[in-house]
């Protein structure tokens, strides 16, 4: 029973993926990825599926996008 309970979590987590586009206000860069992790300070830091590069925003406006929306902006499947 603890098996299946610790697969019926992990298939939850792995379904429930999230994804986020990043916008740097004062460049107007936009970031798209499936990791942000919060800082001190309030910065964001993510790594771009575009690129690979590791970022760190000082300020910056995330929004939580679709699944969809990220493929069509990302070199993702």
């Amino acid at each position: 029973m603890a098996t299946a309970l610790a697969i019926f979590f992990l298939f939850g987590i792995l379904g429930c993926a999230s994804y986020y586009k990043v916008v740097d206000p004062s460049t107007g860069n936009t970031y798209y990825t499936d990791d942000i992790r919060r800082e001190k300070g309030g910065a964001v830091k993510l790594k771009d599926a575009n690129t690979g590069s590791e970022v760190t925003l000082q300020n910056s406006e995330v929004t939580e996008i679709n699944k969809e929306a990220f493929k069509a902006n990302t070199k993702k499947e």
